[in-house]
Order: structure tokens, then C-alpha cells, then sequence
């Protein structure tokens, strides 16, 4: 699709938005997911290759993610659609996975090549004196740039996002991401599953190094210390983007401070 094309598709999205927004038409709401459909079509060609559900109801289950997202969509935040619709189409679908008792596999291959671009992002790191870029690495590789992403993402998907891994904020004391959603209590595992959609848009607007740290501490459980060694980066520059991390994440979820 050309850069014309994309932008003319762009703006039909925001009106129609707009216009739901004021309307709640069910027909504006359909034209909405039959514009937006190809991003339950990428998410559910991710998940067909990790589990043995059909396609068909993996759209389904998508479209459901994407309804929601038109749904609570504000234009006002300035935020773009497809960025803000992703975590909801993909969680509509772990939550479905989950609850029919899926085990989501990934290929040994992705495995292996996870394992191999630790020791391969090392090297290019010390080559280039700064964190490779994944075209950079999937060269390295000798895959597509494409493949590396859906490798990055399936490892990021092998667990929940992490609540209350416990992190040390300083003369502040201690946190955990949990503490970033509005309703600590948890009233049920579907309010807990929404604040972790929220968490996952709000991971995507911060800046690449400051979301790698926070990503690797939240989204693999690591250690301060472990984060340090895979982004060749020191310790204290792993706890200082945390923090920085969190405190953008308070802000951009409009968390008030006690």
C-alpha cells in the first residue's frame, strides 16, 4: 500500500471514529472493524502457528478484542488506533487460549534462535558501541526482520505480564507495576486482565531503551542485574531507566499520586 493510500486510510479511520464516538452507530462500528480487520488478521496468523485452534475462530475472537477497542477509543489522547487496538485483539485471544486450557507452544527453532541472539547481540553491541537494531540482528541471523519480531514477540507471550514482580526504587522504597492500575483489589480475573491491556498500551508509547529495560524486568522477570548484562548497560543505568520508566507509565495511565 503506498504512503498516499496509508495516509487517506489514516484519516477515514479518525473520522469514523470520531463520528462513533458521537454516534455509537452499530454501522459506523462495522465499517470500523472492516477497515481495521487486517490487524486481527496478523495477530491470529501469529497465534495459529503456536496452538491448534482454527483460524476461523481466532478472527472471531479477535474481532471481539477489536469491538473493544473501538469501543473505549478517545480520540482526544492522541494516541494511533492500530498501537492502541493490538493489545486488545491480542488479549481477547491469550484469554480465550487460557480459559479453553491451551498450551502455547513455541517452535524449536524460535527457541534456539532466542538463545543464539543473546550471544549474537552482545558481539554487535560491543561492535557498535550501542543496542542493535532488529534489522541489524535478523541480518545477523540470516532471517527476516519480520520472523525476528514474531521471535521477540512470542517470547514476551510465553507468560503473563508480571503485577508484582517487586522493584527497588531508591530513597522511595519499593514498587511493582501493579501499583501503576487504577483498581488494586482486583475484583475479578477479567478487571485484572483489562489493566493489563492498559499496562501493554501504555509499554508501547515509551521510548525504545527506557521500554527494553522495563520490558525485560516486567515481561521476563529478570533481574536488575541480568537486564544489565543482556543490554551491555550498567546496573545503575538499568534502575535509573525503571524508574523513569514507571514514573512516564504513571503519567501516561493518569495514576495520581498518593
Amino acid at each position: 500500500m503506498s504512503t498516499i493510500a496509508t495516509n487517506e486510510l489514516k484519516h477515514e479511520i479518525s473520522q469514523l471514529l470520531r463520528e462513533y464516538q458521537q454516534s455509537r452507530s452499530e454501522r459506523v462500528r462495522n465499517q470500523l472493524v472492516q477497515l481495521n480487520f487486517g490487524l486481527v488478521r496478523k495477530e491470529a496468523h501469529y497465534w495459529i502457528n503456536q496452538c491448534h485452534e482454527s483460524y476461523e475462530d481466532l478472527l472471531q475472537v479477535g474481532c471481539m478484542g477489536l469491538i473493544r477497542a473501538i469501543e473505549k477509543f478517545e480520540l482526544s489522547k492522541g494516541n494511533a488506533f492500530s498501537s492502541y487496538a493490538m493489545p486488545y485483539i491480542r488479549g481477547e485471544i491469550q484469554h480465550y487460549l487460557r480459559d479453553k486450557g491451551v498450551t502455547v507452544r513455541i517452535p524449536r527453532r524460535w527457541l534456539a534462535l532466542q538463545q543464539q541472539a543473546i550471544g549474537v547481540s552482545r558481539s554487535l553491541r560491543e561492535q557498535y558501541h550501542r543496542q542493535p537494531t532488529d534489522r541489524e540482528l535478523a541480518t545477523a541471523l540470516e532471517i527476516s526482520v519480520n520472523e525476528w519480531q514474531e521471535i521477540k514477540l512470542a517470547w514476551i507471550n510465553r507468560a503473563p505480564l508480571s503485577l508484582d514482580v517487586p522493584i527497588q526504587g531508591g530513597e522511595e522504597g519499593t514498587t511493582c507495576l501493579g501499583e501503576l492500575v487504577p483498581d488494586t483489589n482486583y475484583r475479578s480475573f477479567q478487571l485484572a486482565q483489562e489493566d493489563q491491556i492498559r499496562l501493554q498500551q501504555a509499554l508501547v508509547q515509551l521510548e525504545q531503551r527506557t521500554r527494553e529495560v522495563v520490558e525485560c524486568v516486567f515481561l521476563q522477570d529478570l533481574t536488575q542485574k541480568q537486564v544489565a548484562e543482556l543490554l551491555g548497560i550498567s546496573v545503575v543505568t538499568v534502575s535509573r531507566r525503571v524508574k523513569k520508566g514507571l514514573n512516564l507509565l504513571k503519567n501516561i495511565m493518569g495514576v495520581a499520586e498518593n
